[in-house]
């Protein structure tokens, strides 16, 4: 399948528009886990409550994924991000509207289901258009949403949430996600390429050969070994960091800040690396760097600001840096004729993913009679020999580019152009 040639303007303007739609969605996910130690005192629910909130949303875009591989590639793509991003604009309001624990609930379910098919379908429209020789700079200047989303958007949600009160971020993103809305519907071009093709298979038949192929099989295992990494650790940081390492609530946006400026400059830098190096060599330079500051973050004494935020910069520059070279080799991995099917499978991969690692990590931390977080060292244990898992798993997976693909229809081997 041939990549739609755009003008090198107008690809930097659809990267950009993504990552704006990104930025969101990232930053709507991102605020629960700093609000974590006001949920726990407002709601008066225990630390395990507060993960199954997190758990909801990543298991509530799992199962919305599997639904979106039936109907993801029948679409024009820009019309169907259009619509699911304003029905996530719409969940992430309720949220900020929410009286209570239920009904937010309920409400960040919703906002799960929209922004998990949000976010594979972003990856999709990068990976169709993009070629894979040059994925690694676009993955990064698309991930630098993720930045911009720590550097800004964290603490500008925190700053509402203290200063007006725990609804604000959340009403905040959905207005924003409306008026990033207008601009993504002025300017991405019509994404219909792939439904050109000829003979395409049937949903359920292409659902039916993404789960077959040995090599998606790998990618589906590497994409879920890439999230479990962070999530057993990072839903449970600012409480850990507030009561046993001594971190004040005011000084929580410093950790988020620090962290976004430097991956606001090490994206960029990790995504040419990964086109130069490789893919696969960049990711395990980072995936065994990102081991060093994961366990310090989840062994760390009372030390001061300075010191921690040398740790957690650290552990936000690796745990994110990895996902470039990931990322792009999950959507090499991907047949080109069912891209849109693998990625919405993907996501629900991932979302299952990220859903149980904060499920366990939960289950692993404790409280005693202090106050103090115990067993926070085993989910950075766990994280660590998942990350070398990850490592293994890439070196197995097939990129397209060169390789042959399947046909959709027939099954035979065919060189893509």
């Amino acid at each position: 399948m041939t990549h739609p040639r755009l003008s090198p303007r107008r690809e930097l303007g659809l990267l950009l528009t993504i990552a704006g739609i990104q930025f969101t969605h990232i930053l709507d996910f991102m605020i629960m886990m700093p609000l974590g130690p006001q949920f726990t005192r407002l709601f008066g629910i225990t630390d395990a409550q507060f993960g199954l909130l997190v758990s909801a949303y990543t298991l509530a875009a799992g199962v919305s994924g599997l639904a979106a591989a039936t109907y993801v590639d029948r679409f024009d793509r820009k019309r169907l991000l259009l619509v699911l991003y304003g029905l996530f604009a719409l969940a992430t309001l309720g949220c900020g509207l929410a009286p209570g624990y239920g009904f937010l609930m309920v409400a960040r379910v919703a906002a799960g289901m929209f922004g998990g098919v949000l976010s594979a379908l972003s990856q999709t429209i990068v990976a169709d258009v993009i070629p894979f020789e040059r994925r690694g700079r676009a993955m990064g200047i698309v991930m630098s949403s993720f930045s911009v989303s720590t550097v800004a958007g964290v603490p500008l949600g925190l700053f509402l949430a203290s200063h007006l009160s725990w609804q604000a971020p959340f009403i905040g993103i959905a207005l924003l996600s409306g008026a990033f809305a207008i601009g993504a519907a002025l300017t991405l071009p019509a994404l219909d390429h792939h439904l050109r093709a000829a003979d395409r298979p049937s949903a359920w038949r292409g659902i039916g050969m993404v789960l077959a192929e040995p090599n998606h099989q790998r990618a589906f295992a590497f994409s879920a070994l890439l999230m479990f990494t962070g999530f057993t650790v990072l839903p449970y940081l600012t409480i850990y960091l507030q009561a046993n390492v001594g971190v004040l609530p005011e000084e929580v946006p410093y950790l988020y800040l620090c962290g976004g400026v430097a991956t606001l400059f090490t994206a960029r830098l990790f995504g040419r690396l990964a086109d130069r190096w490789g893919k696969q060599r960049t990711f395990t330079i980072l995936a065994l760097a990102v081991i060093v500051p994961l366990l310090a973050t989840t062994l760390m004494p009372r030390w001061p600001l300075w010191a921690v935020l040398v740790v957690s910069t650290g552990l936000f520059i690796f745990m994110s840096g990895r996902m470039i070279p990931g990322m792009a080799l999950v959507t090499g991995a991907a047949n080109p004729a069912l891209r849109g099917t693998f990625m919405a499978l993907n996501a629900s991969v991932q979302s299952a993913a990220m859903g149980l690692a904060s499920f366990l990590g939960g289950l692993i931390i404790s409280r005693d009679a202090a106050g103090l977080v115990q067993n926070y060292w085993m989910s950075g244990l766990l994280g660590a020999c998942v990350s070398v898992a990850a490592i293994l798993m890439a070196r197995r997976l097939r990129v397209h580019g060169s390789a042959a693909v399947v046909h959709p229809s027939t099954g035979d081997l065919v060189r893509p152009r």
